[in-house]
């Protein structure tokens, strides 16, 4: 696809998305205890497994803070907006099948993949359509640590504009 059949912000219009098509994510992200006591805090969320590292060590299995995973899956769906969303989102429907299947730490860096699972276009709106994204997060390791489905409402590629005579 050539940058002129983009949005201007770089994002895909819903035509432009196809079912099956796997895209991995030029950037990755370590992640910090900033990050961590940042978000931890900004939602009012007092759980030690996050922002207390003497009751990790001494008290949990891991030994040390675990990303807060709400973070990690905003992480993971901001990664991907650059090479698909950006500035073609009408918003986001819904995240189904959240799941975290292994442990993300301080100092860990994430790579993420999103694939095209689905699209159908829109019944109320002709101008644009519903695209099924299935992201993915992986340590530097190569484990998954977080993955989602997401439906977001998308726009489709504006009509081109006709020359008056």
């Amino acid at each position: 696809m050539t940058d002129s059949m983009r949005h201007k912000r770089g994002g895909l219009y819903f035509e432009d998305f196809e079912v099956g098509a796997v895209i991995a994510h030029r950037l990755t992200r370590t992640v910090t205890q900033m990050d961590n006591m940042l978000f931890s805090n900004m939602t009012l969320n007092p759980q030690p497994l996050h922002i207390d590292a003497h009751f990790c060590a001494t008290e949990t299995e891991w030994g040390r803070p675990l990303m807060n995973s709400l973070f990690t899956l905003g992480l993971m769906i901001g990664i991907s907006v650059n090479d698909t969303t950006v500035g073609t989102t009408i918003g986001n429907l819904g995240m189904t099948d959240v799941v975290f299947p292994a442990p993300l730490f301080e100092g860990d860096t994430i790579a993420c993949t999103t694939e095209i699972v689905a699209k159908r276009e829109s019944r109320s709106r002709p101008d644009a359509g519903i695209v099924e994204f299935q992201h993915k997060a992986f340590r530097q390791d190569g484990v998954l640590v977080a993955q989602c489905r997401r439906q977001a409402f998308m726009r489709k590629r504006p009509a081109p504009a006709t020359v008056a005579a």
